[in-house]
């Protein structure tokens, strides 16, 4: 039995019909050449997928992470923790899919948001994937969630990693689920020696493991409080924090790392603060055209990997956040960028002065803040929002382009977490030269999301007027 630390306990506790937790992502992949022409090479695009099918559910071992279910008895006393399934059903894991013509974007993404939507069966190891082929232009995808009491986004991206290489006429490549065991899948629980239920228990335990008495548990909760000057927990009430149903609505675009950094270097702000201020601009807008714009700015809840610290914990979540002010008050860009970036350098001069433990308790208490509109009924939208959307920028593969089983990587796309109250997650990584953006937005709550990558590219072009 594996214990399942306080933060990761979070997700699978706060975890409801209208509320999934688990993060995702869309692979988009180039046909190799000849695969689809029938008349230069042996098999059709549907032949080359299905193979693919076939050899992912024939994979002879399933590394341990994948084969975990989460088990939850009274016989526990109320406890989470982690059992490894004997024998993992994997054509019940690996499924195949096709869109129907012409296999544009558009029918991919509102397939990926239905497969987004849908729960994961605790009864089973608590991951899917899902080839989908007939993506117009030669090309497939692959779609895979797993549990965010597993792994972290920046833990899920580098196992997809590890399946790629710049090898492009490799084949016989494994899925994510045969590699060999990692750091992200060990049977431990780091520096976190216990489990918990709810929230509040996992910051006594993370308090009693940090050492902090209750005055210094108190004034870290401060800290917290106090973190980005006026950013923190002074969000405005927004069409975003509004309840939220069970259905989800994707969309994605990448746009070339080349046009941020020059941004970047005409400003002296970090690559981060150019994104944020992407995102920013795309969001004030957005609001304008449904009328809906507060006058007060957003703020962004924006996750701080802990991983690359030598000091970092190990196993599941290793995560804190800062409280981004985005400057939506502001129509000039230039300005609004400015004032992103004063808050982000406050923000992470207070977590860089903090130890590993207490800032896994920012993240706790970050992740908590937006805990009583998620679980209970009928606050989301009453009360005043700890911020008003999650935006996290993860780093991706550095070598490309990349491959998987001789075909090409084009882009990759995050899936994320909404949370009753929090509807839209924007999520981006990078890749080949480019960011690549994944939208994630309750299909009722955010009305019209794929407009919002019209509005990004409007705010990008506006940034890049900036002299």
């Amino acid at each position: 039995m594996t214990v399942v630390g306080p933060l990761d306990a979070m997700f699978l506790g706060g975890e409801t019909r209208e509320q999934p937790m688990h993060v995702g992502g869309l692979m988009l992949f180039e046909l190799p050449e000849g695969a689809g022409r029938d008349n230069v090479f042996p098999e059709s695009s549907r032949d080359f997928v299905s193979r693919l099918y076939h050899e992912m559910v024939a994979s002879p071992s399933v590394n341990p992470l994948f084969a975990r279910r989460v088990r939850h008895r009274a016989l526990d006393l109320g406890y989470w923790s982690w059992q490894q399934e004997d024998d993992v059903d994997l054509e019940y894991h690996v499924r195949m899919s096709a869109l129907p013509r012409p296999g544009r974007f558009r029918e991919l993404f509102e397939l990926t948001s239905r497969l987004h939507g849908t729960l994961l069966d605790r009864h089973r190891p608590l991951w899917e994937m899902h080839l989908i082929e007939g993506v117009e232009g030669r090309r497939f995808a692959l779609y895979s969630k797993i549990h965010h009491s597993l792994v972290d986004g920046v833990s899920a991206l580098r196992w997809m990693q590890d399946t790629l290489t710049a090898d492009p006429g490799l084949s016989g490549m494994p899925a994510t689920f045969v590699l060999p065991t990692a750091e992200s899948a060990a049977a431990s629980p780091g520096l976190l020696p216990t489990v918990a239920r709810v929230p509040g228990q996992a910051l006594r335990f993370l308090a009693d493991a940090a050492g902090l008495t209750p005055v210094g548990m108190r004034n870290l909760v401060r800290t917290l409080a106090l973190e980005h000057s006026s950013a923190a927990f002074q969000a405005p009430r927004t069409i975003f924090n509004q309840p939220i149903t069970g259905a989800r609505r994707f969309a994605a675009q990448s746009w070339p790392i080349e046009r941020l950094e020059k941004v970047r270097a005409i400003t002296g702000a970090t690559l981060n603060d150019v994104m944020l201020a992407m995102c920013s601009g795309a969001l004030r807008d957005y609001l304008l055209e449904l009328n809906a714009l507060p006058e007060k700015a957003l703020t962004a809840m924006v996750p701080v990997s802990l991983r690359g610290r030598p000091d970092a914990p190990g196993g599941g979540n290793s995560l804190t956040t800062l409280i981004a002010d985005l400057a939506t008050d502001i129509a000039d860009p230039e300005a609004r960028l400015h004032r992103i970036m004063t808050s982000t350098a406050y923000g992470k001069a207070v977590l860089s002065s903090l130890s590993p433990l207490q800032n896994l308790m920012i993240g706790a208490l970050g992740f908590g803040a937006a805990g009583p509109a998620a679980v209970l009924p009928g606050v989301a939208g009453r009360t005043t929002p700890p911020y008003n959307l999650v935006i996290s920028n993860v780093p991706g593969p550095t070598e490309s382009p990349l491959y998987w089983n001789r075909s090409r990587l084009l882009g990759m796309y995050p899936a994320s977490i909404v949370l009753n109250g929090q509807a839209l997650n924007i999520s981006v990584t990078s890749y080949d030269h480019a960011l690549h953006f994944g939208l994630t937005g309750c299909r009722r709550t955010v009305p019209h999301l794929q407009r919002l990558l019209g509005h990004l590219e409007t705010s990008l072009a506006a940034l890049e007027n900036i002299h």
